[in-house]
């Protein structure tokens, strides 16, 4: 494969506000990458239903570079429907995020683009042994139409806040070691009431952690959110039905 157009959210490195890229560039971008993902290198599935799939740009083997990993699952209408899953991922999806993810304890918005893009920070207690991190991103959704079945797309990347023109947003964000992602989420309408779920990521934690352990780790953690978030959404919709 080679290498993506759109190398600014492929490299997964932090962009400063003032060169972020249009609205739509960025959505082609996580299209882009979601069109290479089916063709990454498969891996285990986990959580019994999450195929996995690994990718390192730059690599013919796929064992150099920055490394991406994917995970995809296919749900049923009993498991949520096409409208639950976009409420649930591509609305307040930082805030949803830390009802269902147990290691982000705080997130803040930093400041709205537009209706459809916003800036974020989110501040992660990952385990008692590595300090407090913090991930700072802008998150651009689109939803839209595929062979008369909806989809939605939420990209998500790392945004640096460093410039002096900035100050008064860095200030809104928590401290700790500052990390970095960036992730690009899909949600598609299948036959029969099915969905598709789809997120392809890059990350690095930041502080001493070697960027290979956290590459090893990373199919697995992001398998873990399937469950978790089916469980916070099937709670959601069980409460706002017991209170009609």
């Amino acid at each position: 494969m080679s290498q993506p157009q759109y190398s600014f959210l492929f490299s997964g490195l932090p962009i400063k506000l003032s060169e972020v890229p249009s609205e739509d560039a960025i959505i082609a971008a996580g299209k882009e990458i979601l069109a290479a993902s089916v063709n990454w290198k498969p891996g285990k599935t986990l959580q019994k239903v999450v195929k996995t799939s690994m990718y390192s740009p730059g690599s013919k083997d796929g064992k150099g570079g920055k490394k991406w990993a994917c995970r995809f699952s296919e749900h049923t209408r009993d498991e949520g429907t096409f409208d639950d899953f976009w409420s649930g991922l591509g609305t307040n999806k930082a805030e949803n995020e830390m009802q269902f993810i147990p290691e982000i304890k705080k997130v803040k918005l930093v400041k709205s683009l537009s209706p459809n893009a916003e800036i974020w920070t989110l501040y992660y207690e990952l385990n008692l042994v590595m300090s407090p991190r913090v991930f700072t991103v802008l998150q651009v959704k689109q939803l839209g139409e595929v062979d008369s079945m909806r989809e939605g797309v939420v990209v998500s990347i790392p945004i640096n806040l460093s410039s002096t023109e900035d100050e008064e947003l860095a200030a809104l964000e928590e401290k700790g070691v500052k990390g970095r992602y960036a992730s690009v989420e899909h949600i598609l309408e299948l036959p029969d009431d099915k969905v598709e779920w789809r997120m392809a990521t890059s990350s690095s934690p930041g502080g001493l952690v070697p960027q290979f352990v956290n590459d090893l780790a990373l199919p697995g953690a992001i398998s873990k959110d399937v469950p978790l978030f089916l469980g916070w959404m099937q709670a959601k919709k069980a409460t706002a039905e017991n209170a009609t």
